[in-house]
């Protein structure tokens, strides 16, 4: 049985990027007589707003969409925190103290997600009454499972390499874990077999891949669609505060519009407002 699953943050309310996201995973679901799971991430700190969860379950009811909703992150720490003790035992983490800016000032080299940490901290007992985040020695990672693929719906089979993220953080200062240790997790507990996102998610996969072989989980298939972009080309985005350029979902919902039109209107690739649909990230397919 399929399983997909729309996984939004409460740190801002949703746009039409997420409503073509949840479409997305919705329709592959019903369309193969599968399930459709909402889980609420919401372990973010202080950005976290409890109240956006209601507002998110709104929007998915006015599209038109039916769920089944899963556990929110904040009742999973406990198996976070297992899975990072297990890989630390296993000397495959260490602590960094490392700031953001410290690590930019030694001009490190750019990969998929910005900055590639130089491994300052790799081989450095570190302070321990600062603050320290874990970090995967990706090497000692890469070496522990050997070659491993993985494969997409519109991409096809991918050799797993996330060595051009370098030592990724798994377990963040601010936080109980990172969004790669956190969702690899997630989506194995709630059984999700098709990790539907979007393109710019991609090449993590490439990380979350290699997190199921060191921690011994199932491997799904992957869909990664194309992303909504505004009319300057660039992905809709709550920091960009997308529902003030009139793409937010409780916007348009108060407005009166019809929101199952709507969720119909994107499925027959009808874009409003000058938006447009990204092509496919170059490499990936």
């Amino acid at each position: 049985m399929i399983v997909t699953r729309f996984a939004p943050s409460p740190n801002g309310p949703l746009h039409l990027g997420h409503a073509w996201s949840a479409i997305v995973a919705h329709d592959l679901a019903r369309e193969a007589g599968g399930r459709f799971l909402l889980r609420i991430e919401d372990i973010d700190g202080a950005r976290s707003r409890p109240e956006l969860a209601d507002e998110f379950r709104r929007d998915l009811e006015w599209l038109g969409l039916e769920w089944e909703e899963v556990p929110a992150q904040s009742t999973r720490l406990a198996s976070y925190e297992a899975a990072a003790q297990r890989l630390l035992a296993e000397g495959l983490l260490y602590p960094c103290t490392c700031t953001r800016a410290e690590i930019m000032a030694l001009e490190p080299k750019i990969g998929p997600e910005g900055a590639i940490y130089p491994g300052t901290c790799r081989n450095w007992r570190v302070d321990p009454e600062k603050p320290a985040a874990l970090r995967l020695d990706m090497h000692a990672a890469m070496e522990r499972v050997g070659k491993l693929t993985w494969e997409d719906d519109e991409a096809g089979v991918q050799v797993a390499d996330p060595r051009e993220f370098g030592d990724v953080v798994l377990v963040r200062k601010d936080a109980p874990a990172s969004y790669h240790l956190a969702a690899t997790l997630d989506d194995a507990a709630d059984g999700v077999t098709l990790v539907t996102r979007g393109t710019d998610l991609f090449f993590a996969s490439h990380i979350h891949r290699l997190l199921q072989a060191m921690l011994g989980l199932p491997v799904p298939r992957w869909h990664h669609h194309r992303l909504l972009l505004d009319p300057d080309g660039r992905k809709l985005a709550k920091s960009r505060q997308s529902g003030e350029l009139g793409h937010g979902l409780a916007e348009r919902r108060a407005g009166g519009e019809d929101g199952r039109a709507l969720a119909e209107r994107l499925r027959m690739g009808q874009m409003p407002g000058g938006i447009t649909l990204s092509r496919f990230p170059h490499g990936a397919a």
